[in-house]
């Protein structure tokens, strides 16, 4: 007795395929300044400036994770995938908060070490290798700004270059201060500022994954709301099994029990119209599916949800 119904854009891609060209550009522009960084840390000797360039190595690992992610969430749906692969952007954002983690980790792990035996630092070394990653991180970061208010997984590579950014600013400092009073405990001051400025935003993004990968509600959406509204209808007489989730950045789907009287499933179709359109004025559900089914249904069905 029930009927199944789906109203939704179709999918051209994903949030996060639409700036594949600007994900391209900066895995390019970071690989560039990660080499250049790897050779100053090398040649000044500096902690804080090898930290951003591990920094800078770990950005474009997730750049390029996030690309390969966003490649293949657009591939269509087919067999058993029956949503295709979209869930990848997640699952990369999820690893680019973990990589970022084990990161701090090292850098705590050598920070400690030179605090124990300083070592000489190069503070001119210092100064100019990280300008020219902060240079390159501002560019980035404008590049991918847009994208990641739309697509959580573009938003992971674009927490990472700002990130970065700050991590060049504090290695531009704390080489003028070594540059100026050869203090070179700076230098390691600042690497453990760099993962100190890095793990909240890490946590911030492995948080957003979480709550996605564990198919909670989307933020901002009331399910009572989302229920109180369909009840309005003057043909609904309950609503049950209500589930609203995300599949990836931009792609809320949800499904529900629809409880009408026997009549009206007569014209099922006129009925679901009116209710998904009724639904798409007013919540930013990309897919729902309705089942409508008459009084008492519900008690045949086993095991029942909010």
């Amino acid at each position: 007795m029930g009927a199944g119904h789906g109203h939704g854009h179709g999918h051209v891609g994903t949030a996060g395929s639409a700036h594949r060209g600007r994900l391209a550009l900066v895995l390019a522009l970071m690989l560039a300044v990660a080499a250049v960084q790897v050779a100053g840390a090398m040649s000044s000797g500096s902690l804080a400036l090898l930290a951003d360039a591990g920094h800078t190595v770990t950005d474009s690992f997730g750049v390029a994770l996030a690309l390969a992610a966003v490649w293949i969430a657009a591939r269509p749906a087919r067999g058993r995938s029956t949503f295709g692969h979209q869930r990848a952007e997640i699952l990369a954002a999820a690893v680019n908060a973990l990589v970022l983690f084990v990161l701090c980790g090292f850098i705590v792990v050598e920070a400690v070490d030179r605090l124990r035996s300083p070592t000489e630092v190069s503070g001119p070394g210092m100064v100019v290798v990280a300008a020219i990653g902060l240079a390159a991180n501002i560019v980035g970061a404008l590049i991918l700004r847009a994208g990641a208010r739309e697509s959580l997984n573009v938003k992971g590579a674009y927490l990472e270059v700002v990130s970065d950014a700050l991590a060049s600013v504090g290695v531009i400092i704390g080489g003028l201060i070594v540059w100026t009073t050869g203090w070179s405990r700076a230098d390691t001051l600042v690497s453990l500022l760099i993962a100190a400025i890095i793990v909240p935003r890490a946590w911030s993004l492995l948080r957003e994954a979480i709550h996605i990968l564990l198919e909670s509600a989307p933020r901002g959406m009331d399910l009572a709301e989302v229920r109180r509204h369909l009840l309005e209808h003057p043909a609904v007489v309950d609503v049950h099994d209500l589930h609203v989730w995300t599949i990836t950045s931009g792609v809320p789907v949800m499904s529900a029990h629809v409880v009408v009287p026997e009549e009206r499933l007569l014209d099922g179709g006129r009925t679901l119209d009116e209710l998904h359109t009724c639904l798409a004025g007013h919540f930013d559900v990309e897919h729902s599916t309705l089942q409508l089914e008459p009084p008492g249904h519900a008690d045949h069905e086993g095991a029942r949800h909010a």
